[in-house]
């Protein structure tokens, strides 16, 4: 019987949320976070919210497969994810003041999370973008300037966090609970299977 050797994967994101999705999924995989390979993340003008997060997804996956200390055959699974209200992107705040602003237009509203994942090997690349409505429930002004008080907003798109403190200001989710945290388990796990690589519990 011949032995399954799947490609190395190599994981092109800095985000511990994704790195614990991909392991409780059962991949093997190395995250590769080379600061040199950072990529412009500012909208182009009048850019549709999923190009845009396709668009960085493939640029991030391209750019750490462009370099030389990779090995030859390797894939690389990068990663984007914005959140959108009232037709305005919100990304990751730029301080606690920009924090506070995205909490309040989100208060008690529904608004949309976009997430893009992008698999790619020197051959092709591949995305796939899924979006989620969420809707908040009606917080006070305390607990916004508490919530943004605890550090948590400050490197998460939107200016919250799923799998944080503010899952109890979340009263409901339309789609997928992955795609808010920043890795939508089924359609990242059908990509991957595209380049051959399956979980460990799932290898031959």
């Amino acid at each position: 019987m011949p032995i399954f050797s799947p490609a190395p994967l190599f994981l092109a994101s800095s985000s511990p949320r994704r790195a614990q999705l991909l392991t409780d999924l059962g991949f093997e995989f190395t995250v590769w976070d080379a600061p040199l390979c950072a990529v412009d993340e500012t909208p182009m003008f009048n850019e549709h919210p999923l190009q845009l997060v396709a668009r960085l997804a493939q640029a991030k996956a391209m750019c750490a497969l462009g370099s030389p200390d990779l090995p030859a055959d390797a894939v690389v699974l990068a990663g984007d994810t914005v959140v959108v209200h009232a037709g305005h992107i919100l990304g990751k705040p730029r301080d606690r003041d920009d924090a506070q602003a995205m909490l309040e237009q989100l208060n008690g509203n529904t608004h949309r999370v976009s997430t893009a994942i992008a698999v790619a090997n020197t051959a092709r690349c591949r995305v796939v973008s899924v979006t989620t409505n969420v809707t908040l429930v009606l917080l006070t002004a305390q607990q916004i300037r508490a919530y943004v008080a605890t550090g948590e907003p400050l490197d998460k798109a939107g200016a919250y966090a799923l799998q944080g403190k503010a899952a109890q200001f979340v009263q409901h989710i339309d789609g997928s609970w992955g795609a808010v945290v920043g890795l939508p388990q089924c359609e990242t796990t059908h990509l991957l299977a595209e380049f051959s690589i399956l979980p460990t519990w799932l290898k031959p």
